[in-house]
């Protein structure tokens, strides 16, 4: 950092502000564009998946890879926390032991913009063989997982 930097904050808050600002206005379009997708076929799949959770009889096992991951974790708690059993799976953790928490009585919400994350493979393998419903949420209705999920949520490019 330049010294001039130290002594005179005024150009880093305004650049501050100015970025913040931005982030927000991307956020807002993004969330808007997510609205108005649900006015559309991604409202009925919405309301599916929302029906398939409320009737399950186990838990809602969310998992997803990277920041798809993080967004996962986060659905999973605020479920959890609302009272829908639910917790998050790490793909990389899936494959390598945690199946066995997934049982036929589960509900799989995956996370993938592309769906085609790798990582997920075992784990949408293992839902097939299984039967367990598996909810796809990607902008890939095309991928390796919305073709092979039961409910795809075809999020807003």
């Amino acid at each position: 950092m330049s010294v001039a930097a130290k002594t005179d904050p005024a150009p880093n808050a305004e650049m501050a502000v100015a970025s913040a600002k931005t982030t927000l206005q991307t956020e807002a379009a993004g969330l808007s564009a997510l609205s108005d997708a649900l006015s559309g076929p991604l409202g009925s799949r919405f309301a599916e998946a929302v029906a398939a959770m409320r009737d399950l009889e186990g838990r809602v096992v969310v998992t997803g890879m990277g920041k798809s991951g993080n967004v996962g974790q986060k659905i999973a708690s605020t479920l959890a926390s609302t009272g829908t059993p639910a917790f998050f799976i790490h793909p990389s953790d899936a494959s390598h032991g945690d199946l066995g928490m997934v049982t036929r009585h589960d509900l799989v919400l995956a996370l993938s913009w592309s769906g085609e994350t790798s990582e997920l493979r075992a784990l949408i393998d293992y839902t097939r063989r299984f039967r367990v419903p598996l909810v796809a949420m990607t902008s890939r209705p095309e991928s390796a997982l919305a073709s092979a999920a039961d409910i795809i949520l075809q999020l807003p490019q």
